[in-house]
């Protein structure tokens, strides 16, 4: 894997520029300026761009109070990525634009704001189609054009399932999973799986399309997961996270649904009592112990019947974890094989897009840096 960083060195002429997906780590159309209401006639051949902005609308007075309409905008693309010409004002939210997603087969833009409000707009006619109020700020957004549901992931860690229609969002279903904020989702609309990445460190992959709610986690990450992309034709999955790690997950593999932690006063290998069983602490005459779980059966166990670590690959452990001396003795060494390969960004990333017809990644990080990379030898 090879980077291009942003910034030449003296002497070294700057890359060329004109790749599409590349300009600017923000989601943009493909529409052309004739296709966009109120472009400006000179741009007719210059390509479409939707961002959300934070810029305020016009102010009004309501009741003695003051209220601010904070507004999307779209612009039309030069060609040369050298000049921006607005096109479209969207007056949507009340706070802070969070996120913004375009939806270029329904001509819907839709956005996401620190009001609690998802809202979604006829790009072609700049009408508001609906909104609909989320329990808290949204940090996440993807669409599946096919059944026209949209994935919502938000700061309370829970990932929302909507079905939008015209002037219609009807709530389908919620996956709870994460303990920290969602921070990032990607959908494989192929294969119909959800990503969603986490600031506890984590990703699960919800396998929506097979209808058994099957959640596959992923541990990579020794930060918070701030970006992820997915290469349909290798079925491998690019993290990027706060820790400077890229992760490339291989997919095509059969993996396994951890298991959940059991509950038990008892260590459910030796059968001596936990610290708060004082029953059998008393009937015993031993102190009681501290609970642990082994991360491959899940059962309750203490300290001395698992003092063994180990990787577990196909349970998304990519790293020694706690396992129940049994358990350890029964994993092989095939089993440990890893599925997964780290690589070091060197920033700590914030945003992360991913081009599969050149194998590009583009990295930009707290540092201010943007970087290109080249994922040929790892994305195959």
């Amino acid at each position: 894997m090879t980077r291009r960083d942003s910034a030449s060195p003296p002497g070294v002429a700057p890359p060329p520029t004109g790749h599409q997906g590349f300009a600017t780590p923000v989601r943009h159309g493909d529409r052309g300026a004739a296709e966009s209401p109120g472009a400006h006639p000179a741009a007719a051949e210059q390509a479409g761009g939707l961002t959300g902005a934070g810029d305020h609308g016009s102010d009004h007075t309501e009741g003695g109070r003051s209220h601010q309409r904070l507004r999307g905008q779209e612009f039309i693309l030069s060609e040369d990525y050298n000049k921006m010409t607005p096109a479209q004002t969207y007056q949507a939210h009340h706070a802070r634009v969070t996120v913004v997603l375009f939806v270029l087969e329904m001509e819907w833009l839709l956005s996401t704001a620190q009001d609690k409000l998802l809202s979604w707009h006829c790009t072609e006619s700049g009408h508001l189609q609906g909104t609909y109020r989320m329990a808290a700020w949204v940090s996440g957004l993807e669409f599946d054009v096919e059944t026209r549901h949209v994935f919502v992931g938000d700061q309370s860690g829970q990932v929302t399932v909507l079905k939008l229609e015209q002037g219609v969002c009807t709530l389908v279903t919620t996956f709870r999973g994460h303990t920290g904020s969602v921070t990032a989702l990607c959908w494989d609309p192929v294969q119909r799986v959800l990503f969603s990445g986490s600031s506890d460190h984590s990703i699960i992959m919800w396998d929506i399309g097979g209808r058994k709610g099957t959640a596959i986690e992923l541990q990579g990450h020794s930060d918070k997961v701030q970006g992820l992309c997915y290469a349909p034709h290798t079925r491998q999955l690019i993290s990027c996270g706060s820790d400077g790690r890229i992760v490339v997950w291989n997919m095509d593999v059969n993996r396994q649904e951890t298991p959940e932690w059991l509950d038990s006063d008892l260590c459910q290998k030796c059968e001596q009592p936990f610290f708060w069983n004082f029953k059998q602490m008393w009937d015993s005459k031993k102190i009681g112990l501290r609970q642990h779980h082994c991360r491959r059966c899940g059962k309750a166990v203490c300290g001395k019947c698992s003092s063994k670590r180990s990787s577990i690959p196909l349970m998304g452990f990519e790293f020694p974890v706690r396992v129940c001396d049994r358990c350890n003795d029964s994993i092989t060494d095939q089993e440990r094989a890893p599925t997964a390969t780290f690589h070091d960004s060197k920033h700590s990333v914030v945003h992360v897009h991913y081009e599969p017809t050149r194998s590009w990644l583009l990295t930009s990080g707290l540092d201010k840096i943007l970087k290109l990379w080249d994922m040929t030898a790892v994305v195959s």
